[in-house]
């Protein structure tokens, strides 16, 4: 099983790596270590490039099988015990940390204030989405929110990450914030990203270590996906 660097230390840019595993049918390789994004959450898989002493192998999807994570390779594969440098498109990992913790930001100002849980989410660099079951909202709130959530960005809160025993996590109250417990019963361990005096969920994705990181947020769009669901679309500055 590969260590998953990206789960403790977001901000790793390059990394030593040794290739235990490969698979011609898939075209891809296994690492002993990677801080390449497996995707999940709503949040894409990182790109990048594994570099060896002779060659460089452009990573074009990373994804979780099995107990192995898969780095698809563009091109003839690495040999098997060779030791490569791997290295992230941190452009793109750094836009997708910051939309990531806009979302978190968004949830947590939503819940706070009005106590509407999550019923599902997706981004991109620089704009997502959440859908709420939000049964009092109304167009005059989007302005409302979007002045709470940027003024979380001014407040520059710390963000943690922290893994714990399942039963210890489940005992923090409104941890999934979710309308469906997403977390099948075999995880023992809970990955939890903290938004300082703000959000505190479980979730798997990669962080900014501060709200102030983030930039000036934009609710774009919203929409009514039935008497109960909203949609609410935020977009980031460059």
């Amino acid at each position: 099983m590969s260590e998953l660097m990206f789960q403790k230390d977001s901000y790793v840019k390059e990394f030593d790596c040794k290739i235990i595993k490969v698979d011609e049918d898939e075209n891809a390789v296994v690492l002993d270590r990677t801080a390449f994004y497996i995707g999940g959450g709503g949040q894409p898989c990182d790109t990048g490039t594994l570099k060896t002493k002779t060659d460089v192998y452009i990573v074009t999807k990373v994804k979780k099988k099995g107990q192995d994570v898969y780095h698809y390779i563009d091109g003839k594969l690495p040999e098997i015990n060779e030791t490569c440098i791997g290295k992230i498109d941190w452009e793109h990992r750094y836009k997708l940390m910051r939309t990531h913790t806009a979302m978190h930001i968004l949830c947590g100002v939503v819940w706070r204030d009005y106590k509407a849980k999550v019923t599902g989410g997706d981004m991109d660099c620089l704009k997502g989405r959440l859908d709420f079951e939000f049964e009092n909202f109304h167009k005059e709130l989007i302005a409302e929110i979007e002045d709470k959530i940027n003024r979380e960005v001014e407040y520059k809160r710390n963000i943690s990450v922290n893994i714990l025993q399942r039963e210890e996590a489940f005992k923090i109250p409104d941890l999934i914030r979710t309308k469906i417990n997403l977390l099948p019963e075999g995880i023992t361990e809970i990955r939890t990203v903290n938004i300082e005096e703000l959000d505190l969920q479980a979730d798997g994705g990669t962080h900014v270590k501060n709200t102030e990181e983030v930039g000036k947020i934009k609710i774009a769009d919203y929409k009514s996906k039935g008497k109960l669901n909203k949609r609410i679309y935020i977009e980031l500055e460059e």
